[in-house]
């Protein structure tokens, strides 16, 4: 006898979607590539080919007026017409205005993360990455996300960010609690975390008062800019600016490497052929450690124009959400997209957003990555990781392994 599994109705805040969004993603692809989610008045884009297109469009038809990830709270309000950018004050993050703030602020907090900037950080990512070998690794067990790339990843944030390493864990912490809120909180950027501020605060009113004088241009460069009202930011403002960094870049690598790592261990033929040469297979096999394991899973823009694809017609004020988690397993880009294969042919990628909004540190995110992969492989010749130990919390976005307990010989 043949048992067909069954599945509810997909909503990002349901309790068995966030447990396991994958064959709700699969069933939306086969059967309704742009599903209608009446409560929250929003429409789910679930192929890789249609988030692609509709991420590359940059003329205000979508927008993060609502912000990028908004809480169900926000969903929840059915709006009758578009909807405008927040007030200049309080600024909230940049992300949810349109043109040209957005753009304006994007470049001011840009430069660390240009190919040539992120190149000069390789030698420090690669001591801090062996410094938490050298305590580790005499230890035998530790957590691979938090203990390895949680550190290392958030070391880094805090010397983009002038906030002295000894932080990092403190960073990691209340990054990985912002993470863990409540199903339907939502992560917004916009609307910080408490503590958050509580970091980058300080660095800013040290900037404003001239304490601190060594270089560092993603503060001072919010410091001197201006909104088209003339107003520059107040220190809450612009540390507000600053929370895509302090976020993203401390809680999405440690995820990737971690699960990568897993993957290459489940895949003895794979992890010895990536061994044979570091040099050249790691950079590879980090394409499909982003592909298969990066756990962003939507975000979302609302509708300034209406916009048809698959013949629905989307209104005005109406919501898109891009499920990047689902266009990652997209059959229809990837053969076999639920295997891992670290080789795999990888043209197109969307973990890092796509367009106007694509991910500002995804240069560093890469740099990290191959940096972490290559010194664990290079110094660990045998780890297992303890998958009855290993954790991965329900979430509407961010669901990813927050723990992998492993052993190493």
């Amino acid at each position: 006898m043949t048992v067909t599994q069954t599945f509810g109705e997909y909503d990002p805040f349901d309790p068995a979607v966030m447990a396991d969004p994958m064959p709700y993603y699969r069933r939306l692809r086969d059967h309704d590539p742009v599903h209608y989610l009446q409560k929250w008045d929003t429409y789910a884009l679930s192929r890789f080919a249609d988030i692609w297109n509709v991420l590359e469009i940059n003329d205000g038809t979508f927008v993060a007026s609502e912000g990028t990830l908004p809480a169900a709270t926000v969903l929840a309000r059915h709006n009758d017409g578009p909807v405008p950018d927040p007030p200049l004050h309080p600024m909230p993050f940049h992300a949810n205005f349109d043109a040209p703030i957005y753009d304006e602020v994007r470049r001011c907090t840009a430069a660390p993360f240009r190919p040539k900037s992120v190149g000069k950080l390789a030698e420090r990512i690669r001591a801090l990455a062996n410094e938490r070998l050298d305590e580790l690794l005499p230890l035998g067990r530790f957590d691979l996300t938090q203990d390895y790339g949680g550190i290392v990843a958030a070391s880094v944030v805090c010397e983009l960010l002038g906030l002295p390493t000894e932080l990092a864990a403190d960073v990691l912490a209340a990054v990985n609690a912002g993470s863990l809120a409540q199903p339907g909180s939502g992560v917004e950027v916009a609307q910080a975390r408490p503590g958050y501020l509580d970091y980058l605060r300080p660095v800013v009113a040290d900037r404003r008062a001239a304490t601190d004088t060594g270089a560092l241009p993603i503060v001072d460069n919010l410091l001197a800019y201006r909104l088209p009202d003339g107003s520059g930011l107040s220190d809450t403002e612009a540390a507000v600016q600053l929370l895509g960094v302090f976020i993203g870049g401390t809680e999405t690598v440690p995820k990737i490497v971690a699960h990568g790592l897993w993957e290459l261990s489940g895949h003895p033929a794979q992890l010895a052929t990536v061994r044979a040469d570091l040099g050249a297979n790691v950079p590879v096999a980090r394409e499909e450690m982003i592909r298969f394991c990066a756990p962003a899973q939507w975000f979302a823009r609302t509708l300034r124009r209406p916009f048809t694809l698959h013949d629905i017609t989307m209104r005005p004020g109406q919501r898109i959400i891009s499920l990047l988690a689902s266009a990652s397993r997209d059959e229809r880009e990837y053969p076999d997209p639920d295997s891992f294969i670290w080789d795999r042919p990888i043209p197109r990628l969307l973990a890092f957003g796509r367009g106007q909004h694509f991910c500002l540190g995804a240069h560093l995110a890469r740099l990290e990555i191959t940096i972490l992969v290559t010194e664990w492989l290079r110094r660990v010749s045998d780890f297992a990781v303890d998958e009855t130990a290993a954790s991965r919390p329900p979430s509407s976005f961010q669901w990813g392994w927050n723990s992998v307990p492993v052993e190493v010989c």
